[in-house]
C-alpha cells in the first residue's frame, strides 16, 4: 500500500495544470489589480500570462486607465494548513494600471 501511495505521489507531483487567475481586489487610489488563483499541495500550477494581462487589462481600463502592467513578483500564501503542512495555496499576481484613457467623442462646433 506504502509503494503504491509513493508511486501516486511521484505521477501527481510531476503534473503541471493551468489555472485562470481571476480578480481577488482592486485599488483605484493606488491603480493596483491583483489576480489570484489556487495551488493544492503536490500540484505545480502556473497561469496563463495572456489571458491574465486580458483580465488585468480589463479591470485597469474600467478604472479610467489604459493598460496594466505586471508588478512585482507572484506572491504565495497558505491557505489552507493541517498541522504543520501547507495544503493549499493562494498565488496572487499584482499588476500597475499605467496611461490615462481618452474616450473619443466627437463634439458639435
Amino acid at each position: 500500500m506504502k509503494k503504491i501511495f509513493i508511486a501516486a505521489s511521484l505521477l501527481l507531483a510531476g503534473c503541471t495544470l493551468t489555472k485562470e487567475a481571476e480578480v481577488s481586489s482592486v485599488d483605484t487610489t493606488s491603480g493596483l489589480v491583483r489576480l489570484s488563483y489556487n495551488q493544492s499541495m503536490m500540484q505545480t500550477a502556473n497561469y496563463d500570462q495572456y489571458t491574465a494581462q486580458g483580465t488585468a487589462n480589463k479591470q485597469c481600463q474600467q478604472m479610467g486607465y489604459a493598460t496594466a502592467v505586471p508588478f512585482g513578483q507572484p506572491i504565495e500564501t497558505c491557505s489552507l494548513i493541517s498541522g504543520s503542512v501547507c495544503m493549499n495555496t493562494k498565488v496572487t499576481i499584482q499588476y500597475q494600471c499605467r496611461g490615462m484613457a481618452f474616450s473619443h467623442t466627437t463634439g458639435s462646433w
